[in-house]
């Protein structure tokens, strides 16, 4: 039995609907925040720190500043998308309609990583204004991107089912994740920091999605390539694996 690509249709294209009625919060408010840091950090702070790497600073924090940006958006994207039917009491609806659960993985989680890979994209854009900068292997960056978007639409998915208020939609992201991210090497590298400290930032996971980024922009990396893109496909399965799970017993999917 074939997917239902009808069904994968509404709900990607319901979801992005929502997205361009909500243009102002959804795109231009994360483009705007991200900016600010360009001139803080980048040029303010930028201009009198020295190369990291043979890369100008204000260059060297840019794959942080798309990490940082792409896991929150990923995430609260996908949460925020799963939540409202819940809330709304529309999930019944979902799940008496002819789609399995694969298929409405694929309506949401794409859409959310849509969003989030054109932020990304447009950030990229926008940084150009303030740093300049060259990306050795782009396509790498670009496949990098698309895998950490999935992913993290997917830890966000889980987070969107497992949620009861709006409040424990934005606990995750706001008291685990941002501050994984600034302890992540997004403005700096781990090299830098005392040995006991390089082995401790070692078990933050950001770290490794950072370094794998940079090393797409820089050829230079805190771990190797190979080790991020692992870790990455690791927690995507993991998560794979718990939506299964929730869509298989039916817990925390209804209210």
């Amino acid at each position: 039995m074939g997917l239902n690509i009808h069904g994968i249709r509404a709900i990607y294209m319901f979801e992005m609907n929502r997205t361009f009625r909500t243009l102002a919060q959804s795109i231009i408010a994360p483009v705007l925040s991200t900016s600010l840091y360009f001139i803080v950090f980048g040029s303010a702070i930028g201009s009198r720190m020295g190369d990291i790497g043979g890369v100008s600073y204000g260059a060297f924090i840019i794959p942080g500043l798309l990490m940082l940006s792409l896991l929150s958006e990923s995430i609260s994207n996908s949460a925020f998308g799963i939540y409202m039917p819940k809330w709304s009491g529309t999930i019944y609806e979902l799940l008496s309609a002819p789609v399995n659960w694969v298929e409405v993985l694929l309506g949401y989680v794409g859409a959310a990583a849509t969003k989030s890979l054109m932020l990304g994209l447009l950030i990229l854009l926008t940084s150009r204004a303030f740093v300049s900068y060259e990306i050795q292997h782009p396509v790498w960056m670009v496949a990098f991107m698309i895998l950490t978007a999935i992913t993290f639409c997917l830890f966000g998915f889980i987070i969107g089912l497992w949620a009861d208020s709006f409040q424990k939609l934005q606990v995750i992201p706001l008291l685990v994740v941002t501050p994984l991210t600034f302890l992540g090497g997004a403005f700096y590298s781990i090299n830098m920091l005392p040995p006991i400290w390089q082995t401790v930032s070692l078990f933050n996971p950001v770290v490794y999605l950072i370094s794998g980024l940079r090393w797409a922009f820089y050829g230079e990396a805190d771990v190797h390539i190979g080790v991020s893109v692992g870790m990455t496909l690791g927690f995507m399965a993991m998560c794979l694996g718990v939506v299964w799970w929730v869509f298989k017993t039916g817990h925390r999917i209804r209210r």
